[in-house]
Parts: C-alpha cells; structure tokens; sequence
C-alpha cells in the first residue's frame, strides 16, 4: 500500500486534482461553507469521481493539519514520488535547461515561494546541497501551491562537483551578488541555464561562487538593500522567459 500524505487549502488540492485526479483518496471540507469556492472545488472532485468528501466541523481539520492553514479544506492523498536522478530529468528536456540553485536556503517558507515561482517559470529542476537546505515538508508544500508535487526538488551530496557536471552539459551558471557591476540583464540565458541563489544572510559559498560563469546583481533603485530570495528567484528566472519568449 503506497503511503499518504495530508493536503491543505485550495490552491494544492485543485493542482493535485488536475495533475493526479487519482492520488486523491479523501476531501474533508468544513460543513460550514456554502460560498463558491468550495462548490467549484465540490465539482471538481465530482467530475473526478474518484475521491470521497466528507463534510467535518473546523476541529477535525485543525486535527489533520496541526498549525498548516488549511482554508477550511483538506485532503489525504498518495504520495507522488518525483525522480531524485538530475541526469534523467535533464534528459526528458526538449528544449534548453533551465535551472534554479539554492545554496543554503533553510527556511521551508523561502523554499516554497521559490518552487511556486520555478514552477510558474518552466524550471527543469530546483537543486540545493543536502546538508544546508531546507527539506519538504508540509510548510514547504502548503507555500508552494502544490508545486512540490510537479518540479523536481534535487538535493545532491556536493554542489560543487554538480555544477562541475552541468557546466560540462554546457550549463551556463549564473549567480547573483549584489556587489558586482553586471545586473542580470546583461547576459544571455536563452541557453541552458542554471541561476545560483545564495542564502540572505551569507549569500553563496566560496566553491559555489567560483563555480559561476558569471556574476550579476539585480537593480535595486530604492533605499531597500536586498530582497528576500524567493523575490530575487523570479526576478531572475523571469529574465530568462522574457529572453526566451522574446528572442531577446
């Protein structure tokens, strides 16, 4: 019997009901709402004809999910197993890569945002080291919207000897410092890709830094010295899409 896991709120669910209609075994709703977002979340689940609802009172879902807000909606689904392995995901790509890396990123918040918006922008694969980093977790999941469940999340044992292997798949490596000259509009991510993101207090490691082809900060024309870097991964991987939508 594969092993499960609880959802909560409404943007996860619909995400597994659209992407894994079948991994949904059971919805509990709060018997309270009558509005219209949980008719349309009720309608998705009928057309599925897979999962069963059951109307509970707000202690129940409180129960399921501990402090997760749930939106008065929560569902016990399978378990979807991702492939861990870079080399096979990169493999299945029909066009150029592109990567996000995290190095040092710890707080599950943070990750989430930063998987939504890889999501959101056709990334391959989000790496980080697994020492470091934070894992995924249902703060992580709840955060991401469900992304979790679609973009890879690949934790390697040496970061540095994996943007070694990228850079030899002619990988193009590009990590932010806001103490360089060249800002991100300054280089072409058309091609393969990889976008390094330091962690916000120590930004990237040394080995890391030096693995970069290139250097470049994001403009900040306010007072406001940095961003957080599930802002700055948009920003960044957002450049590449306007590149690549627009020919540059």
């Amino acid at each position: 019997m594969s092993s499960t896991k609880v959802i909560a709120g409404f943007h996860s669910i619909l995400i597994r009901l659209n992407k894994y209609p079948e991994s949904v075994r059971t919805v509990y709703i709060d018997s309270k709402r009558k509005d219209k977002r949980i008719n349309y979340l009720l309608e998705k689940i009928n057309s599925s004809g897979i999962a069963k609802v059951y109307p509970v009172g707000i202690d129940r879902l409180n129960s399921l999910t501990g402090n997760i807000r749930h939106q008065g909606v929560v569902a016990i689904c399978d378990e979807i197993k991702l492939s861990n392995d870079l080399e096979e995901i990169l493999d299945s790509a029909n066009e150029p890569y592109l990567l996000l890396i995290l190095d040092g990123v710890t707080d599950p918040h943070n990750l989430g945002a930063c998987l939504r918006t890889a999501n959101a922008a056709g990334v391959h694969a989000v790496i980080a080291p697994r020492n470091r980093s934070a894992s995924i977790n249902d703060v992580v999941y709840k955060v991401s919207c469900g992304a979790a469940d679609i973009t890879p999340y690949v934790m390697v044992t040496n970061l540095a000897r994996t943007l070694r292997n990228l850079k030899d798949m002619g990988v193009c490596l590009i990590g932010t410092d806001e103490k360089v000259d060249n800002s991100i509009y300054s280089v072409d991510s058309t091609k393969s890709t990889g976008w390094v993101m330091g962690s916000e207090g120590d930004g990237m490691r040394r080995l890391t830094r030096e693995s970069c082809d290139y250097l470049v900060h994001i403009p900040m024309l306010g007072v406001v010295e940095s961003l957080n870097v599930g802002v700055a991964s948009a920003i960044c991987l957002y450049e590449s899409v306007r590149q690549r939508t627009s020919g540059k």
